[in-house]
């Protein structure tokens, strides 16, 4: 991936040895405070997987060897037959980078070499110094910052604090999703939980609002410094606080809401989400255009979670500046990292984040990397390229694994190689000083010390 000896003289002297900055993922807490060992490959490397998944799909494998009661050993051997067939996807690079880098093997992953790496991964597993506190020091991750429901008891976030075995800082991120999605069958359900978290009943709206508050409050007592947001469309429709609180009370009593209505609600409660968001000094991340659970069928037995989503195709350029403008106008917009699915809205966000920029904040709004279907080469390349032509790309927070998976690490080194690729294909070309100490402390940056300077997590150095 490094097709020049300026890309390589960029990658090796100032990007490879960067630590991370990993500042939003969906590792389990829980798995993280007990240190937890994998008792084979499979486990820790399949379980959840939902890109290696829909890459057994199409090949023809049987859900019984993906999600099914077939053995581990059984699912590793059916993802081993399918590796081969994954040339020209991210993941024939990431499945070999990962059995390289947490295993040391070099042999590609087929049907002919799957016992054989299923029996050497599996006799590493076992192996003492082979843990999740292991795997954050094997690749000096300083940061971890996990996802988590407003209601979680974030008991497992306070043990790992506790815990002085455990040296990589790792944070909650408030992601309010349920609260916000006022149409969904759950949303009634949903509240009763939150009063059970907060410790209030919920009659009204203004309710509701004070039960986020108060666990944001609380999220923010145990470290947390960034919010999170799955949002398939940005909502745009202006409302009253009244007008919310009826639609609200509409809900509550089982009644059903027009598309008007729930984007009323959705609107003020982001709003008044980002007003608080800002008063707490966090960094707000909008992950938008996911059209979810598509495979009717399959979330009916499978549940969320499990390859059936993709990217939706709508026009949000105004949703996007009007929530930014309605946070803006009160002087009460919190840093915020954009990430889009759709290629397509990249210069949306690339030229929307230059209408909101604030002197004395350096790069406040973030056009974020790319994200899900988009975190391969080609999708990293775009989105740095399109950032690069409306903005600053210096001033860009870099790569984050967004997984669920301990075994992603090596994702970072996938961006960086990507990034000093471009990099050095710029100044190979001409276009870019010849300058290592320039373009190598921006590349420095990217990998590093942009996140932790933009989200300033007390305790990362």
């Amino acid at each position: 991936m490094l097709n020049s000896e300026t890309a390589k003289t960029l990658y090796h002297q100032y990007a490879k040895d960067m630590p991370i900055f990993d500042y939003h993922c969906h590792l389990s807490p829980q798995e993280i405070a007990d240190n937890k060992r994998f008792s084979n490959i499979s486990e820790i490397w399949l379980h959840g997987d939902h890109y290696k998944w829909r890459a057994m799909r199409t090949l023809g494998i049987e859900e019984k060897y993906i999600t099914g009661d077939a053995s581990d050993k059984e699912k590793f051997l059916a993802w081993a037959k399918t590796v081969p067939y994954t040339i020209g996807n991210p993941l024939y690079h990431w499945t070999h980078t990962e059995l390289k880098r947490y295993f040391g093997i070099d042999k590609l992953l087929s049907e002919e070499t799957a016992e054989e790496i299923w029996e050497e991964c599996n006799r590493q597993l076992q192996q003492s110094d082979f843990s999740v506190t292991t795997i954050f020091e094997k690749f000096n991750v300083k940061l971890v910052g996990t996802t988590d429901d407003p209601i979680d008891s974030l008991e497992y976030h306070q043990q790992i604090k506790e815990n002085e075995n455990i040296h990589t800082k790792v944070v909650p991120s408030f992601r309010p999703d349920k609260a916000i999605e006022i149409g969904r069958d759950t949303f009634n359900e949903y509240v009763t939980q939150l009063e059970e978290a907060a410790n209030m009943e919920i009659n009204q709206y203004e309710d509701l609002l004070a039960a986020l508050d108060n666990r944001a409050s609380f999220f923010h007592e145990n470290g947390c410094r960034i919010s999170d947001h799955g949002l398939q469309t940005l909502p745009n429709e202006t409302a009253s606080f009244e007008e919310a609180s009826s639609i609200f009370n509409k809900k509550k009593q089982g009644n059903e809401l027009s598309k008007k209505e729930e984007e009323q609600y959705r609107t003020y409660t982001m709003l008044h989400l980002g007003k608080l968001y800002h008063s707490l000094g966090w960094a707000m991340q909008l992950h938008i255009g996911a059209i979810r659970n598509n495979n009717i069928r399959m979330f009916n037995e499978l549940g969320p979670d499990t390859g059936y989503d993709s990217i939706f195709d709508y026009h949000f350029a105004e949703s996007l500046n009007g929530l930014l403008s309605g946070l803006e106008q009160e002087n009460q917009l919190p840093k915020t990292v954009i990430y889009n699915l759709n290629p397509t809205h990249n210069y949306v966000v690339a030229t929307a984040i230059g209408n909101f920029q604030q002197g004395g904040v350096r790069a406040k709004i973030q056009f974020g990397s790319g994200w899900w279907f988009n975190d391969q080469k080609d999708g990293m390349l775009k989105q740095m390229t399109d950032l690069a032509n409306n903005g600053l790309l210096s001033t860009f927070v870099g790569m984050l694994t967004d997984s669920r998976s301990f075994l992603s690490y090596p994702r970072h080194e996938y961006f960086r190689r990507t990034l000093c690729d471009l990099l050095g294909s710029w100044i190979e070309q001409g276009e870019v000083p010849n300058d290592m100490d320039l373009v190598g402390n921006i590349v420095r940056d990217i990998s590093f010390n942009n996140a932790k300077d933009y989200f300033s997590i007390q305790g990362v150095e």
